[in-house]
């Protein structure tokens, strides 16, 4: 009897803290409607189950990988985490366990665009699930550190839920000043309201957003972003199957806000930034969304663009792609590092490329003619027949292929000219290589160096033309020839070559790299008319021989480092020490290789990419 009691008390405990977990709403039903961006893990718990297993966090904890782990963890720790704990009077660690429910941030309207002094105000949500008396303590810590620090704080009761809002000024501990919006009036101090309802911590730079997520908890009618037209579509159309997270973009509401600021109608401007972003296809973007998902077959990364094909011109649809064949074909090599191919139609995205000039810069159209009609003149003393638009901009197909191959060597030079190859198709292909021979002519004679020289093989003639800068030891030349329907570009003279005896039967293709197709399929297929392949695991092999071996490298990733609390000369080689990562051989299993494909509908745009896992994973 007893026991009868201790299950049925355990069951009642359990349905409980669903009850009180379920009262936590999802995003969409507490962010107001006029959200701008959201990005959101919907389940902090799953995220964190799924990540430990994600080849990432493998390679992270390998035992290889002890020495270089600890030492930067170190690292981190003294000159970012310590510092940021000590402003703030908290310990991080006392916060990770804090991450159980959704985790959100979200960027949203607040006024602005309607108002001339209103600025878009920041949220973050984060749901401690069973952790909420946790959250409650840390608060408070934090609430009593700020005080006796005689930093200004003061209290606000917003629709049943107490906020604790700390006002911010220049000499804060952190530069919340001048990176948080004051979703306020100009000259209102910057503040922080934090609350705290159930398990749920509100934060956020303004009184009328967090008020709103406050009143959607207790029911609010105040319309959420849930109710959001385009939200709600996006939802129903990308967010399914429960990604790992996700994020959403309001870009008609936010480029609409942009082109109506000061700045855009500048009278110095030839053009309104609404004009800009009409002739340059910005205007047709509705929205775009963000997925990630993982399973034990790989991870997966979609990205869509809501851009209806009725309003798609410009840029967009310049990079439209017709839903062609876009499978590697039979002269890229299996050895080939990276690879893509995109089926545009070059002659439309000449004319649209004309237009969109025309309508931002009629000024620049006249300088590109300008231009042409120089390079027809110029050619016209070789060939009176010759005529750049015809020969090139007109002859233009509808096949664009790239690829190349693993660098050789072991420093950041030798990883940075990796031989590529670059193709696109012709109606005439041999005119259009000529016509790129007669203008490098133009620009090796400005340059004063030497002119294109003609050689033969294999019966096709390579066009070899001096680079700028090339008369000296460096010797760097760009070749060009014509073949099979196509014009093939390059820096490195036996991608040429090898590209025109690929049909010699000897050349093993991409297109049969075990895996390649299954993994096509989680993209969609090679069949939409851009599909893309990275060797993931050679391009590592490359990196981890240059980290150890380039001691330059640490003056290239200095610049990319700025961050708060550095110091001036502080990059990522100061917290990275490169010598300590372990042979490459070691951890080689974690990596495999990435395909990506793009399709065009009706509504959109859509991309994904995806990783499969690595079979000695499994």
């Amino acid at each position: 009897m007893k026991l009868k009691i201790l299950l049925i008390c355990a069951a009642i405990s359990l349905m409980a803290a669903s009850f009180v977990s379920a009262q936590i709403p999802s995003a969409d039903a507490l962010l107001p409607a006029d959200t701008l961006l959201v990005f959101s893990v919907p389940d902090c718990s799953a995220m964190r189950g799924t990540m430990q297993q994600s080849p990432q966090w493998l390679l992270w904890n390998d035992p290889s990988m002890k020495s270089f782990r600890n030492d930067f963890t170190a690292k981190w720790n003294q000159k970012f985490v310590r510092p940021f704990e000590q402003s703030l009077g908290i310990r991080i660690a006392d916060y990770l366990p804090l991450l159980q429910g959704q985790l959100t941030f979200a960027i949203t309207g607040n006024g602005w665009g309607k108002s001339r002094t209103a600025a878009p105000a920041m949220v973050l949500l984060l749901d401690a699930g069973s952790k909420g008396n946790l959250l409650a303590t840390n608060l408070a810590a934090l609430k009593d550190h700020w005080t006796a620090s005689g930093k200004g704080l003061r209290t606000e009761t917003l629709e049943d839920v107490k906020f604790s809002v700390l006002l911010l000024s220049s000499n804060s501990p952190m530069p919340f000043s001048t990176v948080l919006p004051t979703g306020g009036n100009t000259g209102t101090a910057p503040a922080i309201y934090i609350g705290q309802y159930k398990s749920l911590l509100i934060m956020g730079t303004s009184e009328g957003v967090v008020g709103n997520v406050a009143a959607h908890l207790h029911g609010g009618a105040n319309p959420s972003l849930g109710q959001n037209a385009q939200f709600a579509a996006d939802k129903l159309a990308q967010f399914y199957q429960a990604p790992l997270y996700y994020g959403w973009f309001d870009a008609k509401t936010f480029l609409d806000g942009l082109s109506k600021l000061p700045f855009a109608r500048a009278s110095s401007l030839p053009v309104t930034m609404g004009d800009i972003m009409t002739a340059s296809g910005l205007g047709g973007l509705k929205s775009v969304s963000l997925t990630y998902r993982e399973s034990r077959d790989g991870a997966q990364v979609e990205l869509y663009a809501d851009a209806p094909e009725s309003g798609r011109q410009g840029l967009l649809k310049m990079v439209t792609a017709a839903p062609k064949d876009a499978n590697p074909p039979p002269f890229v090599p299996a050895g080939a590092a990276k690879f893509m191919r995109w089926r545009i139609d070059g002659q439309k995205s000449w004319g649209e490329l004309q237009k969109t000039l025309e309508a931002i810069s009629p000024s620049a159209l006249d300088r590109l003619n300008a231009f042409i009609a120089i390079a027809n003149a110029t050619g016209q003393q070789q060939d009176p027949d010759f005529d750049i638009r015809k020969d090139l901009l007109s002859n233009l197909g509808d096949d664009w292929i790239s690829y190349s191959m693993a660098p050789n060597g072991k420093t950041l030079a030798d990883m940075n000219a990796a031989p590529w190859l670059f193709l696109f198709s012709a109606q005439k292909a041999d005119q259009a290589a000529l016509a790129i021979k007669t203008v490098a002519s133009m620009a090796s004679a400005a340059s004063g160096s030497s002119g294109p020289q003609t050689q033969v093989y294999l019966g096709r003639k390579i066009y070899t033309i001096s680079l700028p800068g090339a008369a000296g030891a460096s010797g760097r030349a760009f070749y060009c020839t014509s073949s099979g329907g196509y014009v093939a570009l390059t820096t490195d003279i036996s991608m040429i070559q090898n590209y025109l005896r690929s049909n010699d039967g000897k050349t093993k293709p991409l297109s049969q790299r075990p895996g390649l197709v299954e993994a096509a399929q989680e993209v969609g297929g090679m069949g939409n008319g851009l599909f893309g392949y990275q060797n993931q695991r050679e391009s590592a092999r490359v990196l981890f021989s240059v980290l150890k071996n380039d001691p330059a490298l640490g003056a290239a990733l200095n610049p990319l480092s700025a961050m708060p609390f550095t110091s001036a000369g502080q990059g990522i080689r100061d917290l990275m020490d490169f010598s300590l990562l372990p042979d490459y051989d070691a951890v080689s299993k974690y990596f495999n290789f990435t395909v990506y494909a793009g399709n065009a509908t009706s509504q959109g745009l859509d991309f994904k990419i995806f990783q499969p896992r690595s079979p000695e994973l499994n």
